[in-house]
Protein backbone atom coordinates (compact mmCIF):
# COMPACT_ATOMS: atom_id res chain seq x y z
CA UNK A 1 0.00 0.00 0.00
CA UNK A 2 1.24 3.52 -0.70
CA UNK A 3 2.71 5.60 2.11
CA UNK A 4 -0.11 8.13 1.99
CA UNK A 5 -3.81 7.93 1.38
CA UNK A 6 -5.46 9.54 -1.63
CA UNK A 7 -4.78 13.27 -1.52
CA UNK A 8 -1.29 12.70 -0.20
CA UNK A 9 -1.95 13.35 3.51
CA UNK A 10 1.12 12.25 5.48
CA UNK A 11 0.23 9.59 8.05
CA UNK A 12 1.60 8.19 11.25
CA UNK A 13 2.40 4.52 11.78
CA UNK A 14 -0.83 4.06 13.72
CA UNK A 15 -2.90 5.75 11.03
CA UNK A 16 -1.43 3.54 8.31
CA UNK A 17 -2.18 0.33 10.16
CA UNK A 18 -5.66 1.56 11.06
CA UNK A 19 -6.48 2.55 7.46
CA UNK A 20 -5.43 -0.88 6.20
CA UNK A 21 -7.96 -2.57 8.50
CA UNK A 22 -11.10 -0.49 7.99
CA UNK A 23 -13.94 -2.73 6.81
CA UNK A 24 -16.62 -0.03 7.06
CA UNK A 25 -15.69 3.60 7.63
CA UNK A 26 -17.67 5.64 10.17
CA UNK A 27 -19.26 8.97 9.30
CA UNK A 28 -18.40 12.40 10.65
CA UNK A 29 -15.23 13.96 11.97
CA UNK A 30 -13.81 15.19 15.25
CA UNK A 31 -16.15 14.69 18.21
CA UNK A 32 -18.91 13.59 15.82
CA UNK A 33 -16.78 10.79 14.34
CA UNK A 34 -18.74 7.55 14.25
CA UNK A 35 -16.94 4.24 14.84
CA UNK A 36 -15.09 2.44 12.10
CA UNK A 37 -15.49 -1.32 11.76
CA UNK A 38 -11.95 -2.72 12.05
CA UNK A 39 -10.78 -6.17 11.00
CA UNK A 40 -8.80 -8.08 13.64
CA UNK A 41 -5.83 -10.16 12.50
CA UNK A 42 -5.06 -12.01 15.74
CA UNK A 43 -7.22 -12.72 18.78
CA UNK A 44 -5.40 -14.00 21.87
CA UNK A 45 -7.36 -15.75 24.61
CA UNK A 46 -6.65 -16.89 28.16
CA UNK A 47 -8.66 -18.44 30.98
CA UNK A 48 -9.72 -15.32 32.90
CA UNK A 49 -11.62 -13.10 30.46
CA UNK A 50 -12.96 -15.63 27.95
CA UNK A 51 -15.61 -17.78 29.72
CA UNK A 52 -18.45 -15.24 29.43
CA UNK A 53 -17.62 -14.60 25.77
CA UNK A 54 -17.75 -18.29 24.92
CA UNK A 55 -21.03 -18.55 26.83
CA UNK A 56 -22.39 -15.66 24.77
CA UNK A 57 -21.56 -17.47 21.52
CA UNK A 58 -23.15 -20.63 22.83
CA UNK A 59 -26.38 -18.93 23.91
CA UNK A 60 -26.67 -17.12 20.57
CA UNK A 61 -26.01 -20.31 18.61
CA UNK A 62 -22.99 -18.76 16.91
CA UNK A 63 -19.75 -20.40 15.84
CA UNK A 64 -16.32 -18.88 16.24
CA UNK A 65 -15.87 -16.77 13.10
CA UNK A 66 -12.14 -17.37 12.54
CA UNK A 67 -10.62 -20.14 14.68
CA UNK A 68 -7.48 -19.88 12.53
CA UNK A 69 -6.92 -16.33 13.82
CA UNK A 70 -7.53 -17.26 17.46
CA UNK A 71 -5.00 -18.63 19.96
CA UNK A 72 -5.43 -19.57 23.61
CA UNK A 73 -2.97 -20.29 26.38
CA UNK A 74 -3.17 -20.84 30.12
CA UNK A 75 -1.29 -18.23 32.12
CA UNK A 76 -2.99 -16.18 34.84
CA UNK A 77 -4.17 -18.95 37.15
CA UNK A 78 -1.52 -21.59 36.63
CA UNK A 79 0.61 -22.51 39.66
CA UNK A 80 4.28 -22.15 38.79
CA UNK A 81 5.42 -24.96 41.08
CA UNK A 82 3.58 -27.71 39.17
CA UNK A 83 5.45 -29.55 36.43
CA UNK A 84 3.21 -30.73 33.60
CA UNK A 85 -0.47 -30.24 32.89
CA UNK A 86 -2.11 -31.95 35.86
CA UNK A 87 -5.06 -29.64 36.54
CA UNK A 88 -6.12 -31.80 39.49
CA UNK A 89 -3.01 -30.60 41.34
CA UNK A 90 -4.28 -27.00 41.35
CA UNK A 91 -5.43 -26.44 44.92
CA UNK A 92 -7.53 -23.32 44.33
CA UNK A 93 -10.99 -24.30 43.14
CA UNK A 94 -11.62 -21.09 41.16
CA UNK A 95 -8.30 -21.36 39.33
CA UNK A 96 -8.88 -25.02 38.53
CA UNK A 97 -12.41 -24.30 37.27
CA UNK A 98 -11.25 -21.46 35.00
CA UNK A 99 -8.58 -23.62 33.39
CA UNK A 100 -10.91 -26.59 32.96
CA UNK A 101 -13.52 -24.26 31.43
CA UNK A 102 -11.01 -22.83 28.95
CA UNK A 103 -10.06 -26.34 27.85
CA UNK A 104 -13.69 -27.33 27.28
CA UNK A 105 -14.45 -24.10 25.40
CA UNK A 106 -11.42 -24.40 23.16
CA UNK A 107 -12.27 -27.99 22.29
CA UNK A 108 -15.90 -27.12 21.53
CA UNK A 109 -15.13 -24.06 19.39
CA UNK A 110 -11.98 -25.34 17.68
CA UNK A 111 -9.48 -22.92 19.25
CA UNK A 112 -5.77 -23.72 19.33
CA UNK A 113 -4.82 -24.06 23.00
CA UNK A 114 -1.43 -24.35 24.68
CA UNK A 115 -2.21 -25.86 28.10
CA UNK A 116 -0.01 -26.31 31.14
CA UNK A 117 2.79 -28.72 30.30
CA UNK A 118 2.77 -27.92 26.58
CA UNK A 119 6.05 -26.78 25.06
CA UNK A 120 4.34 -23.63 23.72
CA UNK A 121 2.49 -22.72 26.93
CA UNK A 122 3.21 -19.45 28.64
CA UNK A 123 2.05 -15.90 29.13
CA UNK A 124 -0.01 -14.97 26.11
CA UNK A 125 2.05 -11.84 25.38
CA UNK A 126 5.26 -13.85 25.38
CA UNK A 127 3.91 -16.76 23.33
CA UNK A 128 2.53 -14.66 20.43
CA UNK A 129 5.82 -12.95 19.56
CA UNK A 130 8.05 -15.99 20.07
CA UNK A 131 5.92 -17.99 17.62
CA UNK A 132 6.03 -15.23 15.03
CA UNK A 133 2.26 -14.80 15.23
CA UNK A 134 2.70 -11.13 16.10
CA UNK A 135 3.81 -9.20 13.02
CA UNK A 136 4.10 -5.59 11.84
CA UNK A 137 0.98 -3.96 10.45
CA UNK A 138 -1.40 -6.28 12.28
CA UNK A 139 -4.30 -5.62 14.60
CA UNK A 140 -4.05 -7.75 17.75
CA UNK A 141 -6.56 -7.94 20.60
CA UNK A 142 -6.95 -9.86 23.84
CA UNK A 143 -9.08 -9.60 26.96
CA UNK A 144 -6.00 -8.34 28.77
CA UNK A 145 -4.79 -4.76 29.06
CA UNK A 146 -1.13 -5.58 28.40
CA UNK A 147 -1.88 -6.66 24.85
CA UNK A 148 -0.13 -3.38 24.07
CA UNK A 149 3.10 -5.46 24.30
CA UNK A 150 2.64 -6.57 20.69
CA UNK A 151 2.81 -2.97 19.48
CA UNK A 152 6.59 -3.29 19.68
CA UNK A 153 6.36 -4.92 16.25
CA UNK A 154 4.47 -2.04 14.67
CA UNK A 155 1.05 -3.57 15.32
CA UNK A 156 -2.02 -1.91 16.79
CA UNK A 157 -2.49 -4.12 19.83
CA UNK A 158 -5.19 -3.48 22.42
CA UNK A 159 -6.77 -4.96 25.47
CA UNK A 160 -10.54 -5.34 25.13
CA UNK A 161 -13.49 -6.03 27.43
CA UNK A 162 -15.54 -9.21 27.66
CA UNK A 163 -18.34 -8.01 25.37
CA UNK A 164 -15.71 -7.01 22.79
CA UNK A 165 -14.05 -10.42 23.13
CA UNK A 166 -17.38 -12.01 22.20
CA UNK A 167 -17.81 -9.57 19.27
CA UNK A 168 -14.40 -10.50 17.86
CA UNK A 169 -15.15 -14.20 18.33
CA UNK A 170 -18.40 -13.82 16.41
CA UNK A 171 -17.33 -11.39 13.66
CA UNK A 172 -13.51 -11.01 13.68
CA UNK A 173 -14.10 -7.25 13.81
CA UNK A 174 -14.40 -4.44 16.33
CA UNK A 175 -16.33 -1.19 16.19
CA UNK A 176 -13.92 1.58 17.25
CA UNK A 177 -13.46 5.31 16.88
CA UNK A 178 -10.01 6.35 15.67
CA UNK A 179 -7.65 7.18 18.51
CA UNK A 180 -5.52 10.27 18.90
CA UNK A 181 -1.81 9.90 18.23
CA UNK A 182 1.09 10.75 20.52
CA UNK A 183 4.80 10.73 19.74
CA UNK A 184 7.17 10.01 22.62
CA UNK A 185 10.63 10.74 21.25
CA UNK A 186 13.54 9.52 23.37
CA UNK A 187 16.73 11.18 22.21
CA UNK A 188 20.33 10.22 22.84
CA UNK A 189 21.69 6.90 24.02
CA UNK A 190 20.81 5.07 27.23
CA UNK A 191 23.65 4.87 29.73
CA UNK A 192 25.03 1.45 30.78
CA UNK A 193 22.71 -0.15 33.33
CA UNK A 194 19.64 1.72 32.07
CA UNK A 195 17.05 -0.56 30.48
CA UNK A 196 13.78 -0.39 28.60
CA UNK A 197 11.97 -0.81 31.92
CA UNK A 198 13.70 2.25 33.36
CA UNK A 199 12.86 4.18 30.20
CA UNK A 200 9.14 3.46 30.34
CA UNK A 201 8.95 4.11 34.09
CA UNK A 202 10.59 7.49 33.43
CA UNK A 203 8.11 8.23 30.64
CA UNK A 204 5.14 7.43 32.91
CA UNK A 205 6.61 9.50 35.74
CA UNK A 206 6.87 12.46 33.35
CA UNK A 207 3.52 12.32 31.56
CA UNK A 208 1.50 10.71 34.36
CA UNK A 209 -0.77 7.70 34.45
CA UNK A 210 -3.37 9.60 32.43
CA UNK A 211 -0.98 11.36 30.07
CA UNK A 212 -1.67 9.04 27.17
CA UNK A 213 -5.43 8.76 27.64
CA UNK A 214 -7.26 8.34 24.34
CA UNK A 215 -4.00 8.03 22.39
CA UNK A 216 -1.89 5.46 20.64
CA UNK A 217 1.68 6.26 21.63
CA UNK A 218 4.44 5.83 19.07
CA UNK A 219 7.86 5.56 20.69
CA UNK A 220 10.56 7.08 18.49
CA UNK A 221 14.08 8.43 18.57
CA UNK A 222 17.63 7.15 18.77
CA UNK A 223 17.27 5.52 22.19
CA UNK A 224 14.20 3.57 21.06
CA UNK A 225 15.76 2.45 17.79
CA UNK A 226 18.74 0.99 19.67
CA UNK A 227 16.55 -1.15 21.94
CA UNK A 228 16.32 -4.90 21.38
CA UNK A 229 12.94 -6.38 20.48
CA UNK A 230 12.54 -7.68 24.01
CA UNK A 231 13.21 -4.23 25.47
CA UNK A 232 10.77 -2.71 22.98
CA UNK A 233 8.11 -5.15 24.16
CA UNK A 234 8.74 -4.02 27.74
CA UNK A 235 8.24 -0.38 26.73
CA UNK A 236 5.04 -1.01 24.78
CA UNK A 237 3.74 -3.36 27.48
CA UNK A 238 3.50 -0.50 29.98
CA UNK A 239 1.87 2.02 27.63
CA UNK A 240 -1.37 1.15 29.41
CA UNK A 241 0.15 2.40 32.66
CA UNK A 242 0.44 5.82 30.99
CA UNK A 243 -3.28 5.68 30.20
CA UNK A 244 -2.75 5.02 26.49
CA UNK A 245 -4.91 2.70 24.41
CA UNK A 246 -1.84 1.16 22.79
CA UNK A 247 1.87 1.66 22.21
CA UNK A 248 3.77 1.18 18.95
CA UNK A 249 7.31 1.17 17.58
CA UNK A 250 8.01 1.30 13.85
CA UNK A 251 9.32 -1.97 12.41
CA UNK A 252 12.95 -1.94 11.32
CA UNK A 253 15.82 -4.37 10.77
CA UNK A 254 15.77 -5.32 14.46
CA UNK A 255 12.14 -6.35 14.03
CA UNK A 256 12.81 -8.32 10.87
CA UNK A 257 15.79 -10.14 12.36
CA UNK A 258 13.71 -11.17 15.36
CA UNK A 259 10.84 -12.51 13.24
CA UNK A 260 12.72 -14.26 10.45
CA UNK A 261 12.55 -18.03 10.74
CA UNK A 262 9.93 -18.13 13.49
CA UNK A 263 7.22 -20.79 13.05
CA UNK A 264 4.43 -18.49 11.84
CA UNK A 265 6.54 -15.85 10.08
CA UNK A 266 6.24 -15.66 6.27
CA UNK A 267 8.70 -17.75 4.24
CA UNK A 268 10.49 -17.30 0.90
CA UNK A 269 8.89 -14.85 -1.50
CA UNK A 270 6.13 -14.13 1.02
CA UNK A 271 8.80 -12.99 3.50
CA UNK A 272 10.32 -10.58 0.97
CA UNK A 273 6.89 -9.15 0.14
CA UNK A 274 6.01 -8.82 3.81
CA UNK A 275 9.22 -6.95 4.62
CA UNK A 276 8.57 -4.51 1.77
CA UNK A 277 5.12 -3.78 3.18
CA UNK A 278 6.43 -3.54 6.74
CA UNK A 279 9.03 -0.96 5.68
CA UNK A 280 6.25 1.25 4.27
CA UNK A 281 4.57 1.51 7.68
CA UNK A 282 7.08 3.97 9.13
CA UNK A 283 5.54 7.35 9.96
CA UNK A 284 5.77 9.79 7.07
CA UNK A 285 8.21 12.65 7.60
CA UNK A 286 5.54 15.35 7.57
CA UNK A 287 2.91 13.44 9.57
CA UNK A 288 1.38 15.35 12.47
CA UNK A 289 0.78 13.87 15.93
CA UNK A 290 -1.92 15.19 18.25
CA UNK A 291 0.58 15.27 21.11
CA UNK A 292 4.38 15.17 21.23
CA UNK A 293 6.72 14.52 24.17
CA UNK A 294 10.53 14.60 24.07
CA UNK A 295 12.74 12.89 26.68
CA UNK A 296 16.52 12.96 26.95
CA UNK A 297 17.39 9.27 27.09
CA UNK A 298 21.03 9.93 27.96
CA UNK A 299 19.95 11.54 31.25
CA UNK A 300 17.97 8.52 32.48
CA UNK A 301 19.10 6.31 35.36
CA UNK A 302 17.60 3.15 36.91
CA UNK A 303 14.09 3.82 38.23
CA UNK A 304 12.07 2.55 41.21
CA UNK A 305 8.43 3.22 42.04
CA UNK A 306 7.70 4.31 45.61
CA UNK A 307 3.90 4.63 45.53
CA UNK A 308 0.76 2.83 44.47
CA UNK A 309 0.62 3.65 40.78
CA UNK A 310 3.32 3.29 38.10
CA UNK A 311 3.65 7.06 37.75
CA UNK A 312 4.88 7.41 41.32
CA UNK A 313 8.51 6.61 40.54
CA UNK A 314 11.91 8.23 41.00
CA UNK A 315 15.52 7.47 40.07
CA UNK A 316 17.17 4.85 42.28
CA UNK A 317 19.55 7.50 43.60
CA UNK A 318 16.72 9.76 44.79
CA UNK A 319 14.65 9.85 47.98
CA UNK A 320 11.01 9.11 48.70
CA UNK A 321 9.17 12.31 47.74
CA UNK A 322 7.73 14.54 50.42
CA UNK A 323 3.99 15.12 49.82
CA UNK A 324 4.48 18.77 50.73
CA UNK A 325 6.61 19.15 47.59
CA UNK A 326 3.57 18.58 45.35
CA UNK A 327 1.91 21.81 44.26
CA UNK A 328 -1.26 20.09 43.03
CA UNK A 329 -3.58 19.27 45.92
CA UNK A 330 -4.79 15.97 44.46
CA UNK A 331 -1.19 14.86 43.84
CA UNK A 332 -0.28 15.75 47.41
CA UNK A 333 -3.16 13.74 48.84
CA UNK A 334 -2.34 10.81 46.55
CA UNK A 335 1.27 10.89 47.75
CA UNK A 336 0.20 10.96 51.40
CA UNK A 337 -2.11 8.00 50.89
CA UNK A 338 0.56 6.09 48.97
CA UNK A 339 3.19 6.60 51.67
CA UNK A 340 0.77 5.43 54.33
CA UNK A 341 -0.08 2.26 52.41
CA UNK A 342 3.54 1.58 51.47
CA UNK A 343 4.71 2.29 55.05
CA UNK A 344 7.38 4.71 53.87
CA UNK A 345 8.70 7.94 55.31
CA UNK A 346 9.23 10.98 53.11
CA UNK A 347 12.83 11.81 52.27
CA UNK A 348 14.05 8.25 52.86
CA UNK A 349 16.80 7.34 50.37
CA UNK A 350 15.45 4.69 48.00
CA UNK A 351 18.62 2.64 48.50
CA UNK A 352 17.85 2.41 52.24
CA UNK A 353 14.51 0.65 51.74
CA UNK A 354 14.70 -3.10 52.57
CA UNK A 355 12.63 -5.72 50.74
CA UNK A 356 11.18 -9.10 51.70
CA UNK A 357 10.59 -10.58 48.25
CA UNK A 358 12.04 -10.15 44.76
CA UNK A 359 9.97 -11.22 41.74
CA UNK A 360 11.39 -11.58 38.23
CA UNK A 361 8.88 -12.45 35.52
CA UNK A 362 5.57 -11.35 33.94
CA UNK A 363 4.69 -10.23 30.40
CA UNK A 364 6.81 -7.15 31.10
CA UNK A 365 10.11 -8.81 32.00
CA UNK A 366 9.85 -12.60 31.72
CA UNK A 367 11.77 -13.09 28.48
CA UNK A 368 15.16 -14.70 27.94
CA UNK A 369 16.97 -11.35 27.75
CA UNK A 370 15.56 -10.45 31.17
CA UNK A 371 16.69 -13.75 32.68
CA UNK A 372 20.17 -13.34 31.23
CA UNK A 373 20.41 -9.90 32.83
CA UNK A 374 19.49 -11.37 36.21
CA UNK A 375 21.93 -14.28 35.86
CA UNK A 376 24.74 -11.88 35.00
CA UNK A 377 24.21 -10.11 38.33
CA UNK A 378 23.59 -13.06 40.67
CA UNK A 379 26.16 -15.53 39.33
CA UNK A 380 28.78 -16.23 41.99
CA UNK A 381 26.75 -14.42 44.65
CA UNK A 382 24.37 -15.45 47.44
CA UNK A 383 20.90 -14.10 48.10
CA UNK A 384 20.51 -11.77 51.08
CA UNK A 385 19.34 -13.24 54.36
CA UNK A 386 15.55 -13.28 54.84
CA UNK A 387 14.88 -12.41 51.18
CA UNK A 388 12.78 -14.69 48.99
CA UNK A 389 13.26 -14.53 45.22
CA UNK A 390 11.00 -16.05 42.57
CA UNK A 391 12.23 -16.22 38.97
CA UNK A 392 9.44 -17.19 36.59
CA UNK A 393 10.00 -17.57 32.83
CA UNK A 394 7.38 -16.07 30.55
CA UNK A 395 6.93 -19.29 28.59
CA UNK A 396 7.95 -22.92 28.47
CA UNK A 397 10.30 -22.13 25.57
CA UNK A 398 11.95 -19.35 27.57
CA UNK A 399 12.49 -21.80 30.43
CA UNK A 400 13.86 -24.39 28.01
CA UNK A 401 16.30 -21.88 26.54
CA UNK A 402 17.35 -20.65 29.99
CA UNK A 403 18.04 -24.21 31.07
CA UNK A 404 20.11 -24.84 27.94
CA UNK A 405 22.20 -21.76 28.76
CA UNK A 406 22.72 -22.87 32.36
CA UNK A 407 20.71 -20.01 33.84
CA UNK A 408 18.46 -22.24 35.94
CA UNK A 409 21.46 -23.63 37.76
CA UNK A 410 22.78 -20.12 38.39
CA UNK A 411 19.44 -19.08 39.88
CA UNK A 412 19.14 -22.07 42.22
CA UNK A 413 22.76 -21.80 43.36
CA UNK A 414 22.10 -18.14 44.18
CA UNK A 415 19.16 -19.18 46.35
CA UNK A 416 16.23 -18.19 44.14
CA UNK A 417 13.18 -20.30 43.31
CA UNK A 418 13.32 -21.23 39.61
CA UNK A 419 9.70 -21.76 38.57
CA UNK A 420 7.52 -23.04 35.73
CA UNK A 421 6.01 -20.48 33.29
CA UNK A 422 3.01 -18.34 34.14
CA UNK A 423 1.88 -14.88 35.20
CA UNK A 424 2.86 -15.76 38.77
CA UNK A 425 3.39 -12.93 41.25
CA UNK A 426 2.46 -10.19 38.81
CA UNK A 427 -1.02 -10.39 40.32
CA UNK A 428 -2.69 -12.09 43.29
CA UNK A 429 -4.65 -14.55 41.18
CA UNK A 430 -2.57 -17.67 41.82
CA UNK A 431 -0.58 -19.22 44.69
CA UNK A 432 2.42 -16.90 44.08
CA UNK A 433 1.06 -14.07 46.23
CA UNK A 434 2.61 -11.83 48.86
CA UNK A 435 1.54 -11.82 52.49
CA UNK A 436 0.06 -8.63 53.98
CA UNK A 437 2.78 -6.09 54.67
CA UNK A 438 5.46 -7.78 52.60
CA UNK A 439 7.52 -5.48 50.40
CA UNK A 440 8.44 -6.69 46.92
CA UNK A 441 10.85 -5.53 44.23
CA UNK A 442 8.94 -6.64 41.15
CA UNK A 443 9.71 -6.62 37.42
CA UNK A 444 5.97 -6.64 36.64
CA UNK A 445 3.87 -3.69 35.48
CA UNK A 446 1.49 -2.65 38.25
CA UNK A 447 1.94 -1.59 41.85
CA UNK A 448 -1.66 -0.89 42.83
CA UNK A 449 -2.82 -1.58 46.36
CA UNK A 450 -3.29 -5.34 46.73
CA UNK A 451 -2.06 -6.12 43.22
CA UNK A 452 0.30 -8.86 44.42
CA UNK A 453 -1.89 -9.88 47.34
CA UNK A 454 -3.95 -8.23 50.06
CA UNK A 455 -1.85 -5.63 51.86
CA UNK A 456 1.17 -6.28 49.62
CA UNK A 457 3.60 -3.44 48.87
CA UNK A 458 4.99 -3.45 45.34
CA UNK A 459 7.92 -1.51 43.87
CA UNK A 460 8.41 -1.75 40.09
CA UNK A 461 12.00 -2.20 38.92
CA UNK A 462 14.07 -3.57 36.04
CA UNK A 463 15.48 -7.12 36.11
CA UNK A 464 18.97 -5.77 36.81
CA UNK A 465 17.81 -3.73 39.78
CA UNK A 466 15.72 -6.68 41.01
CA UNK A 467 18.79 -8.92 40.91
CA UNK A 468 21.04 -6.45 42.73
CA UNK A 469 18.30 -5.86 45.29
CA UNK A 470 18.14 -9.60 45.99
CA UNK A 471 21.88 -9.57 46.67
CA UNK A 472 21.84 -6.70 49.18
CA UNK A 473 18.32 -7.04 50.56
CA UNK A 474 17.62 -3.38 49.78
CA UNK A 475 17.16 -1.46 46.56
CA UNK A 476 20.36 -1.42 44.54
CA UNK A 477 21.78 -1.48 41.04
CA UNK A 478 24.53 -3.80 39.81
CA UNK A 479 26.97 -0.88 40.13
CA UNK A 480 26.40 -0.95 43.91
CA UNK A 481 27.73 -4.52 44.28
CA UNK A 482 31.17 -5.74 45.20
CA UNK A 483 32.78 -8.05 42.60
CA UNK A 484 31.33 -11.59 42.65
CA UNK A 485 33.35 -14.55 43.85
CA UNK A 486 35.83 -15.61 41.21
CA UNK A 487 35.26 -12.44 39.17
Amino acid sequence: MSETVSGGRPRTLAEKVWDDHVVVSGDGAGEAQQPDLIFIDLHLVHEVTSPQAFDGLRMAGRELRRPDLTLATEDHNVPTDIVGGAVNLIADQTSRTQIETLRRNCEEFGVRLYPMGDREQGIVHVVGPQLGLTQPGMTVVCGDSHTSTHGAFGAIAMGIGTSEVEHVMATQTLSLRPFKTMAVTVTGELQPGVTGKDLILAVIAQIGTGGGQGHIIEYRGEAIEKLSMEARMTVCNMSIEAGARAGMIAPDQTTFDYLEGRPHAPKGDEWDAAVEYWKSLRTDDDAVFDTEVVIDGSALTPFVTWGTNPGQGVPLGATVPNPESFTDESDRIAAENALEYMDLQADTPIRDIPVDVVFVGSCTNGRIEDLRAVAEVVEGRTIADDVRMLIVPGSARVREQAEAEGLGEIFTEFGAEWRQPGCSMCLGMNPDSLQPGQRCASTSNRNFEGRQGKGARTHLVSPSVAAATAVLGRFASPADLEPAKGA
